[in-house]
């Protein structure tokens, strides 16, 4: 049998330094994976990688905006000269901005396309390049594209965040196309958090209330809730679980695919 064992492998995660990214790298670390800590946030991007280093992990940090292409390619390089390769790359750096359809601004709504489409794009393109034959990793691999039940059901207050996460999930079946057409040995598939109480999470529980959707905070996580089948909110070690199966061996002959962990709330 087949198990998460990713000793030797060296994964990149984008929006590494707090909440679910940040979850996600302790979880590849866990399982024997060397880690870069891709983000903006230098102080907290730091801080994991100290957390992570006491855990006994090999781990760094590179500075990222996931919007630069020019970023991009020096963030992959200096995982590789860090690391010693690149094997897995989570593109799960992302931001949401609550709003009525009626009252959309246009420059929050830009904003989530380009970070959360355009930086999954990026991501991908750059992951190709660096893992594909004569690539400067040139082995293959693995990557994760983090988009959300937001895709799957219709939440009201995230209209175009859940636009963009649709984006990644045809993105993410487009890529995996490609990848298998051009020989590349690269598998890419996504998954779709449930609502989860991180820092994102809960101000989504705020904002939505203070937009008059719910009665209260407590009363739009209780809708959550209530709208979940296993009846309870996603914690991060459920999505860096689901993260870890996709980029092992346990997951060699899944790509294209998008893995709701979201307790059946998008069935």
């Amino acid at each position: 049998m087949t198990t998460y064992d990713l000793t030797g492998r060296s994964a990149l995660v984008t929006g590494g330094a707090q909440g679910l990214g940040a979850g996600m790298a302790a979880a590849l670390a866990e399982a024997g994976a060397s880690v870069a800590i891709a983000d903006i946030n230098e102080a907290g991007g730091q801080e994991t990688v100290e957390s992570l280093r006491a855990t006994g992990a090999k781990a760094e940090f590179v500075h990222l905006d996931v919007t630069d292409d020019a970023a991009w390619t020096a963030a992959v390089e200096q995982t590789i000269g860090a690391l010693g390769g690149l094997d897995i790359v989570v593109n799960n750096a992302g931001i949401e901005v609550t709003s009525l359809l009626v009252d959309l601004d246009a420059d929050a709504a830009s904003a989530m396309l380009q970070v959360n489409v355009i930086g999954t794009a990026l991501g991908v393109k750059h992951a190709f390049r660096a893992m594909r034959p004569g690539g400067p990793a040139g082995k293959g691999g693995s990557v994760v594209n983090i988009a959300s039940v937001a895709a799957t059901i219709a939440f009201p207050g995230i209209s175009v965040y859940s636009a963009t996460k649709s984006g990644i999930d045809r993105l993410t079946r487009v890529a995996a196309a490609e990848s298998g057409k051009l020989g590349y040995g690269v598998r890419v598939n996504s998954i779709y958090p449930a609502l989860t109480p991180t820092a994102m999470g809960n101000k989504l529980a705020v904002d939505t209330a203070e937009l008059g959707l719910f009665p209260s905070v407590e009363a739009a996580v209780q809708t959550v809730v209530d709208l979940t089948p296993l009846g309870r909110l996603g914690q991060v070690d459920d999505m860096a679980d689901a993260v870890v199966f996709l980029a092992s061996d346990a997951a060699k002959f899944i790509t294209g695919a998008g893995l709701p962990v979201d307790g059946g709330m998008g069935m």
